[in-house]
């Protein structure tokens, strides 16, 4: 009776190893990317990673940040691979040594939301920078994300274009919510007020109330996305094998083709370009 209570004891023993060590490698066949509100919000990665997955086994877990946040992560070493959209930050990024290489990936465009009633009277423009001044000068209501994000620093960027100081000459018509883009849109609904938002976003939103697309077709509107390895000489703890090969996925044909076939109602959210290396 003795041995048999040692058999099945040693047994069991055996048993609770093996899923231990089962559950070990299951972890370590996982990857952590630092992504923005629009990837998730959009719902793109619903749709890619479970083919990813499916192919490799690895499980990627996604943290869904602002770009400039999605950049700071990867900095500390807290994320294996960076995929954001802000070109310049992201080159800056490889630049310093926090990334090994960046990879074009996908684009779409930003567009500007905006009330039905128009307010600012730019409905239907396709020039960005005329409508950003029309809003400024009648003092309609503008949502900013305010949060460092790719859409953020966009935004900034076309007031400087649109040649406005935002920093100085914003008034009480200019609100930052420090939040990401499903938040300023609920925001600018609630509002009825402008705001800059990526069409991916846009198109899997479910609040619109009243607000409409206002301006869109500029080329000043067009908005990369960018993949990065975190430097594993930087941090030890990258998981780089695993990484790159969800960088190499997104990248092949088969990646490439899961982004261009995730649709709303039939419309594409973004258009993959990874063979445009100069993009």
């Amino acid at each position: 009776m003795l041995t048999r209570r040692l058999l099945i004891a040693a047994t069991a023993s055996l048993v609770f190893a093996s899923g231990a060590v089962a559950q070990d490698k299951s972890q370590e066949r996982s990857i952590l990317v630092a992504s923005t509100t629009s990837t998730q919000d959009s719902g793109l990665f619903g749709h890619i990673l479970p083919m990813f997955k499916a192919k490799t086994g690895i499980d990627v877990k996604v943290v869904a940040q602002g770009t400039g946040q999605a950049l700071d992560t990867g900095r500390r070493g807290d994320a294996d691979v960076v995929f954001v959209h802000a070109k310049s930050v992201e080159e800056k990024f490889v630049a310093e040594g926090f990334g090994v290489k960046r990879y074009p990936v996908m684009y779409n465009d930003f567009i500007l939301i905006g009330p039905k009633s128009d307010p600012a009277g730019i409905k239907g423009s396709k020039d960005i920078v005329a409508a950003l001044g029309a809003i400024k000068a009648k003092g309609a209501d503008f949502i900013s994300r305010g949060d460092k994000s790719g859409t953020h620093q966009a935004e900034l960027n076309l007031w400087k274009v649109a040649g406005i100081d935002i920093a100085k000459d914003k008034g009480t018509w200019y609100k930052e919510i420090g939040q990401g883009m499903g938040a300023a849109l609920n925001t600018a609904s609630a509002s009825d007020a402008y705001v800059l938002a990526d069409r991916g976003t846009w198109l899997s939103f479910r609040n619109c109330g009243d607000l409409v697309i206002a301006v869109e077709g500029d080329k000043r509107l067009f908005n990369q996305y960018g993949v990065m390895l975190v430097n594993p000489d930087k941090h030890p703890s990258v998981k780089k094998d695993l990484g790159q090969q969800f960088i190499d996925w997104l990248v092949s044909s088969e990646g490439q083709k899961a982004i261009a076939d995730y649709k709303i109602n039939g419309e594409q959210l973004f258009y993959p370009n990874a063979s445009d290396s100069g993009a």
